[in-house]
């Protein structure tokens, strides 16, 4: 069994939702984590039935429960009813909750209780590098970081079928989109973009769309927790900076799958924006996990330099590399934002295995990187 960074028992201060896209193993982190907690699971149908039709049912479940008692509704967003019922019982009882689902947008409907801050967000991901004993980067790469899809022995339609699902249960059924499959064709087009900066025309052209139909599509990925952007950082006065978001499937094996990548080989163009994606992936995830106030953006001027991760107000500059031997061309793009911002610490992750310092710029091995980042040693 695999043991998670996030541990549920620190983030209970109060209730929170957890949101995770799906597969990511939430019930089973619950599960095993909250294991004296009370455990309420939407997926049973009759249950699910039950609190539709009557979801005053929770609170007399749980009126007369001790305070600090904590409750898990898993899927919470399939019956969104019960969050006014969870609110007086929060209130009135000092019950905690944790609501788990995998995605924001039914809670984001009109008219259902957010709680009023009464229950914060907290967020789970795929796994993390160091979560995996004896690590296989490449593995990571084609296949991605779900669970299943990492140790799987057929990833391929186990991607093929989560793709599926997700299309038929969180677009299909919410009807969230009139016509599913310009909504598939925009996701193999999204794939294309991945990891670049987002151009909102050239994927309408792409798709037979308007640009506002495409906007659309990409905060639906964000509310069903498929997919982020990452802003532009553009803190600066010295250059004219790109200020167009970057997107990112929430998980590296998402976009190779719907590209009909069945292999990556190091040297090659995907191999890099599949390199460049996981460590990506990875940030984001020790930013969530650990509640760090740092930002993740990315810096181009607008004649093509480029970093490809600033952390905060410029506390870490990353330049993200897959080959095995950085060479000074390779440091261009830190050494121009060095000179507007020299506080910053630059790093260079590559797969060259000589982690060293030149130009005042660290060099480091991914896997020596990746290291220090779960220990907290980057930023």
């Amino acid at each position: 069994m695999i043991a998670r960074y996030l541990q549920i028992e620190n983030e209970l201060d109060s209730s929170i939702f957890l949101f995770g896209a799906r597969q990511t193993g939430k019930s089973t982190l619950l599960r095993n984590q909250l294991k004296g907690a009370i455990y309420i699971d939407l997926l049973d149908s009759e249950l699910l039935m039950r609190f539709r039709s009557k979801p005053n049912l929770l609170y007399e479940m749980l009126q007369d429960k001790d305070e600090q008692t904590v409750v898990v509704i898993d899927e919470i967003p399939e019956v969104p009813e019960l969050l006014n019922e969870v609110h007086r019982l929060i209130s009135e009882k000092g019950i905690k909750f944790v609501l788990c689902g995998s995605s924001a947008r039914k809670l984001k409907r009109k008219g259902h209780n957010t709680l009023g801050g009464r229950a914060l967000p907290c967020y789970f991901f795929p796994l993390v590098s160091a979560e995996i004993p004896n690590f296989d980067l490449d593995k990571a790469l084609l296949h991605g970081m779900l669970p299943t899809h990492y140790f799987a022995k057929n990833p391929q339609r186990l991607l093929a079928a989560y793709i599926d699902v997700y299309l038929k249960e969180d677009i299909l059924q919410e009807s969230i989109v009139r016509q599913l499959g310009t909504f598939q064709r925009f996701l193999e087009v999204a794939a294309l973009s991945n990891g670049e900066m987002i151009n909102y025309s050239n994927i309408a052209t792409d798709c037979g769309i308007k640009v506002h139909t495409v906007r659309a599509y990409f905060d639906i990925l964000e509310d069903t927790l498929i997919g982020y952007r990452i802003p532009a950082y553009t803190q600066t006065i010295k250059r004219r900076l790109i200020q167009a978001p970057k997107f990112y499937f929430f998980d590296v094996g998402l976009p190779q799958y719907l590209l009909n990548r069945t292999t990556l080989a190091q040297g090659t163009i995907e191999y890099g924006h599949a390199f460049e994606h996981f460590i990506v992936q990875e940030l984001v995830a020790f930013i969530r996990y650990n509640h760090k106030k740092e930002t993740l953006s990315y810096w181009r001027t607008h004649t093509g330099v480029e970093v490809d991760a600033v952390i905060g107000d410029a506390q870490v500059a990353i330049e993200i590399k897959s080959t095995n031997n950085i060479q000074s061309k390779h440091l261009k793009g830190l050494k121009s934002f060095v000179s507007d911002y020299p506080h910053a610490r630059p790093i260079v992750v590559s797969l060259d295995k000589l982690t060293r310092k030149t130009d005042g710029i660290e060099i480091m091995y991914v896997h020596h990187f990746l290291e220090a980042l779960w220990k907290g040693n980057i930023f």
